[in-house]
């Protein structure tokens, strides 16, 4: 699996993955508000970060990850791709390349604070709302460089 460098002729691609990704991964999300991000993330998010994404042998996007300001702001696996190292390699990506150490993930993702707390994260800071004033807690998370964790 290769890492490549997103274009904007991929945005759809990447909402679309993104949608799937939150329906399997986002139950706490109501449809109404699955909506109103889904146009921020193609008409604004998308742009304000670095895109990388992992694409499989059919050239479609399988994971991607977007990255601003030192810090990982979008991390996302199609469902059907999820438990096959894509996440981990795009984020050792992050982590090993573009030195990024900082990730902001939703409380109530399980699943995404279990996988970057296994991958060596720890909860730095709490914010009671997300970035547009919604109630969904985000856990503030930073790698912590160790032996332990530097050869995973």
């Amino acid at each position: 699996m290769m890492i490549e460098s997103v274009i904007e002729e991929d945005y759809q691609e990447l909402v679309e993955l993104w949608e799937a990704s939150v329906r399997a991964t986002h139950k706490f999300l109501k449809e109404e508000d699955i909506q109103f991000y889904k146009p921020l993330i193609l008409n604004e998010y998308l742009k304000a970060v670095e895109l990388l994404c992992v694409r499989n042998e059919n050239r479609q996007i399988i994971g991607f990850l977007g990255v601003a300001e030192g810090i990982i702001e979008m991390l996302f696996i199609h469902p059907l791709s999820r438990g096959t190292g894509i996440g981990k390699l795009l984020l050792k990506y992050a982590i090993n390349t573009l030195k990024i150490y900082k990730v902001d993930v939703n409380e109530q993702n399980e699943q995404a604070l279990g996988f970057y707390e296994h991958m060596g994260f720890k909860v730095v800071k709490r914010s009671e709302l997300d970035s547009m004033k919604k109630p969904y807690p985000i856990l503030h998370m930073e790698y912590k460089l160790s032996a332990k964790n530097s050869n995973k």
